[in-house]
């Protein structure tokens, strides 16, 4: 069985989120999410269930219209279809990002597109 801890994953990037997958199947991705502050996943809707579980930190999860506030032990799920995204806040966010299935490579375009504009909601 795979294993690891948000500690041990831990990388960030100064340009955009970090995401550091460690396990995946057809039918579920892991990943630990870091972020530094006012980084983001621009908003989208891919064709999967996602749960974001925030280690720590504080900031943002869009779930449809709705914006979650989040902080450390925060869990927040967006069905599939819905729109989704999370910016951290004015500090460091470490999250562990589940989706079910994986997001397909066309679907993750507006996410590319958003980190290419600097843009939260493309």
């Amino acid at each position: 069985m795979p294993a690891t801890s948000v500690d041990a994953e831990r990388t960030y990037d100064d340009e955009q989120f970090s995401a550091r997958g460690f396990f995946q199947t057809e039918r579920s991705k892991t990943v630990c999410g870091y972020f530094e502050p006012g980084q983001f996943i621009p908003v989208h809707a891919p064709d999967s269930d996602v749960t974001v579980v925030v280690h720590s930190g504080h900031g943002v999860v869009r779930d449809g219209g709705r914006t979650h506030e989040v902080g450390p032990g925060s869990v927040v799920t967006v069905p599939a279809g819905e729109k989704r995204g999370v910016k951290a806040g004015e500090e460091r966010l470490e999250a562990v990002l589940v989706t079910a299935p994986p997001p397909t490579d066309a679907e993750h375009e507006p996410v590319r597109r958003g980190l290419e504009n600097d843009e939260f909601e493309p």
